[in-house]
């Protein structure tokens, strides 16, 4: 007999853009609605199936079921810039009528198991860009000690508005360890540019490997990815920092969750729906649409 405690719910998933052999398009942002249409963004490239090395691009739809690829968003920076190998793993922020992506850079030259990453941060006054970087330097970068549980990634940022501050959640791996070894820090700011404190009782959560979270009526849910002791799992948090089991899931692969609450603080919400990614061994990875559905 199951846990009457638990959940019941299941995600199901629907054609978004088309899969296109030889073309990698993975890790989405959240969805945001802004002027009359969805805006999501994701790595692309066709160099690689990793996606290390791609741009940022974005899609727009009326009605959140039929996709139109726009085009590029940010591409890579300079050749002798931090973000110079590539630009990915996008995340949105919506603040004082600006938007704000940010994303996980890699410079030149790049090996997967040398290189560390960072978080770099662009703006524009409206979702279709332009887009320029801040400052062009990282916002958040990899800890020196080497003992750190991010002293080799800091990655796949999301970010939650919370006591008049930007809670940014990112993946940390430690040198020298497996990606199945991934955890998941907080760095916080007053500004959705930063600069960003990482939390002093980093990690706060001792799993995941894309990170997911939203706010909820109540405090912040996580869906964890299928890597640690807490792997597949939804976990909640009400001061966003100590986090607890609800249920057992096989969640969505890197999801970007439909942002009802448009990142305005106070206004938590059930998840509903968002854009994930499939990624098999015989295709390069796409894009699709999820759904929530719970009993």
């Amino acid at each position: 007999m199951k846990n009457t405690s638990e959940l019941f719910c299941e995600f199901k998933y629907f054609e978004m853009i088309p899969h296109e052999q030889g073309v990698t398009r993975r890790d989405p942002s959240p969805v945001i609605f802004a002027k009359g249409l969805y805006y999501v963004w994701y790595s692309k490239t066709n160099k690689s199936y990793d996606g290390y090395p791609a741009d940022i691009w974005f899609a727009t739809s009326k009605d959140g079921y039929n996709w139109q690829e726009a085009g590029p968003a940010l591409l890579k920076g300079k050749f002798d810039e931090f973000d110079g190998y590539g630009v990915f793993t996008p995340s949105i922020i919506v603040a004082d009528e600006k938007y704000y992506l940010i994303y996980t850079a890699v410079s030149i030259p790049f090996n997967n198991n040398k290189n560390k990453t960072a978080l770099g941060i662009a703006f524009a006054d409206s979702p279709n860009g332009p887009w320029k970087r801040f400052k062009n330097e990282p916002i958040l970068l990899p800890s020196n000690n080497p003992k750190s549980f991010d002293s080799m990634r800091v990655d796949d940022a999301c970010v939650v508005k919370k006591d008049k501050k930007y809670w940014l959640y990112y993946k940390g791996r430690q040198l020298n360890k497996s990606p199945k070894e991934t955890k998941m820090g907080l760095a916080i700011s007053r500004f959705p540019e930063g600069p960003y404190k990482k939390y002093n009782g980093n990690p706060v959560l001792d799993s995941g490997h894309e990170v997911c979270v939203w706010p909820d009526i109540s405090g912040i849910s996580c869906l964890v990815a299928n890597t640690g002791p807490q792997g597949n799992t939804l976990q909640h948090s009400i001061d966003g920092i100590h986090f607890s089991k609800i249920t057992n899931l096989n969640c969505p692969k890197a999801p970007g969750p439909f942002r009802k609450d448009n990142y305005n603080e106070n206004n938590g919400f059930a998840l509903s729906w968002g854009i994930s990614m499939v990624q098999t061994l015989r295709k390069s990875p796409y894009l699709v649409r999820f759904k929530f559905y719970s009993s």
